[in-house]
């Protein structure tokens, strides 16, 4: 009986002092809009009391509603830091007070800060701001309608080995800011590569889009997506298994520099596209490239990187018969670290094992092939290789991105910030709508209403990126579509009160969709700000 009166009082304790939990974006080192209102909410015990402290200074005593859930809004912080803001028993440390922007897209927005080094290596490598932060929202997708908070996720600070994950958009708009206003700055990331803009917006918004809705219908069921995604990894499996087993090239271990290239064909690497089709077909599979390379004594011994530009879908790639890097699809640069003591006096061999899903395979070019040495010095793979065919095969299946679902970002990834106070948003987004660009203009102002109807901040100034130029000039339709996809956004941002439109056409690279500078981007948007005044702020710590 004794036990069980303990369990008892036990228990009551624990009910009635239960944990106050912040929304997950509230965290040590989060950066607070300093124009509005410090905005805080989260869960408790249903009905619970508890306080709210900035500084060990109490602010504000918050009751929980029926269903726990609680909310206050208290006075806004002085731009600067650090702040302590202590919510029941929770202490969230070096808070700071600054611009807060929400960066949102696809990949354009996403692409990672180490993805443009060969641009701005200089400044990544050595740039740290203790007042610049990002928080990166987790990939997370969500049928269920809008979710009342993210499943994790991490403000950073930036440094040369932080920062290389962080959006590069984002990172140089906040070095930006900080650079003209002096205040901390803190980027939302909320961004996923190849989303179509539907996926961004509520089903309510997307009334009257029976298409979008239609594929809600369909891809909603949880059994559905299930055994789709089973059936399509299976299929998947199959075709990688049948590939492997019918290349000669892992049976007989082409990539090894004693390979016999008596049959082996001829062929400029950027310039002889005979090897991507027979006479109707693109040839899907296994394709093998291999190259010998005189390295002069002086160089073996220095430390590398070999670059094999950017390679349609995917590649394995020797270096004297060891592996040395692998990329499985086909917009990343192929950026290859060699250890020391792997490149030799003399001939070396540099193999390339490169699979095509659908065909045609292809070496983009006008990307860097060569090994770059440390010293500086440069030896070029352009030219001559000898070639053979692997293994040829049907098209690769397909697979379902259930991330580009009407609705599921929305949901997983912007309605749970939806709360936390906002400055500006950048929205870089199109390419993935290119196809149904008639809707654009009309979504892209629905969501623009939806997103601040959340937030209850009508006027929130949005900023949407043109799409750059991309496309050879060979490609007169494809050319045209963005074309007029440029225009639709145009005349979109025309008709949306605060919302401008970044120019970046200029900015583009025809052979490839992810152009590096964003650098030039990201001053453009800035300067399109209403930064306000700088004065007045708390220091914090210093900028290297």
């Amino acid at each position: 009986m004794k036990r069980i009166l303990l369990w008892s009082t036990v228990l009551s304790a624990a009910i009635a002092n239960g944990e106050v939990k912040p929304a997950k974006i509230l965290q040590d080192g989060m950066v607070v809009e300093y124009s509005k209102p410090l905005t805080l909410w989260g869960t408790a015990d249903p009905n619970e009391k508890f306080d709210i402290k900035i500084n060990n200074s109490r602010k504000a005593r918050v009751t929980a509603d029926d269903e726990g859930k609680w909310k206050v809004e208290l006075p806004a912080l002085k731009p600067g830091g650090p702040y302590t803001v202590t919510i029941g028993d929770k202490v969230l440390k070096d808070v700071l007070s600054g611009d807060v922007v929400l960066c949102s897209g696809q990949s354009n927005m996403e692409l990672y800060v180490y993805r443009v080094d060969d641009k701005f290596h200089d400044i990544i490598t050595t740039y740290k701001n203790d007042n610049i932060r990002q928080f990166i929202a987790p990939k997370e997708i969500s049928f269920a309608g809008p979710e009342a908070d993210l499943n994790g996720g991490q403000w950073v600070k930036t440094s040369p080995t932080e920062s290389r994950n962080f959006s590069a958009l984002g990172y140089f708009i906040a070095m930006e800011m900080n650079a003209k206003t002096g205040r901390p700055v803190g980027i939302i990331n909320c961004s996923w590569g190849g989303t179509p803009i539907e996926a961004w917006m509520s089903e309510k918004s997307l009334t009257g889009y029976q298409r979008q809705l239609g594929q809600l219908a369909i891809d909603k069921d949880n059994g559905y997506r299930e055994r789709q995604t089973r059936m399509e990894r299976e299929k998947q499996g199959r075709w990688d298994a049948a590939l492997w087993a019918g290349d000669p090239g892992r049976k007989e271990h082409w990539e090894s520099a004693g390979t016999d290239l008596s049959d082996w064909k001829d062929i400029d690497l950027l310039k002889d596209r005979s090897w991507t089709r027979d006479e109707c077909n693109a040839k899907a599979g296994s394709h093998w490239f291999t190259k010998k390379v005189n390295i002069p004594a002086n160089l073996a011994n220095q430390p590398a990187t070999l670059r094999m530009g950017v390679i349609v879908d995917s590649d394995s790639t020797y270096v004297n018969g060891e592996f040395v890097g692998t990329v499985s699809y086909r917009y990343p640069p192929r950026i290859y670290r060699l250890r020391e003591g792997l490149l030799k006096p003399g001939e070396n061999t540099i193999t390339v094992r490169l699979v095509s899903n659908g065909g045609p395979g292809e070496f983009i070019s006008e990307k860097p092939y060569k090994i770059k040495f440390e010293g500086g010095e440069e030896i070029s793979l352009e030219g001559n290789w000898k070639y053979k065919e692997g293994n040829r095969m049907p098209s690769a299946p397909g697979s379902t991105f259930w991330c580009y679902s009407p609705t599921v970002l929305y949901n997983s990834m912007i309605s749970p910030v939806s709360q936390y106070p906002v400055g500006n948003v950048v929205w870089y987004q199109g390419e993935s709508n290119v196809d149904t660009r008639n809707e654009y203009g009309d979504l892209l102002e629905k969501m623009v209403a939806l997103w601040r109807s959340d937030r209850k901040a009508p006027t929130l100034p949005f900023f949407v990126v043109e799409l750059a130029n991309y496309l050879p000039e060979s490609d007169a339709w494809g050319r045209k579509c963005w074309a007029e996809m440029r225009a639709i956004q145009k005349s979109a941002c025309e008709r949306i009160d605060e919302c401008s439109l970044v120019e970046n056409y200029d900015l583009g690279e025809w052979n490839d969709i992810h152009p590096l500078d964003k650098k030039t981007l990201a001053e453009r948007i800035v300067g399109k700000m209403k930064l306000g005044k700088v004065k007045n702020v708390k220091k914090n710590s210093k900028t290297r």
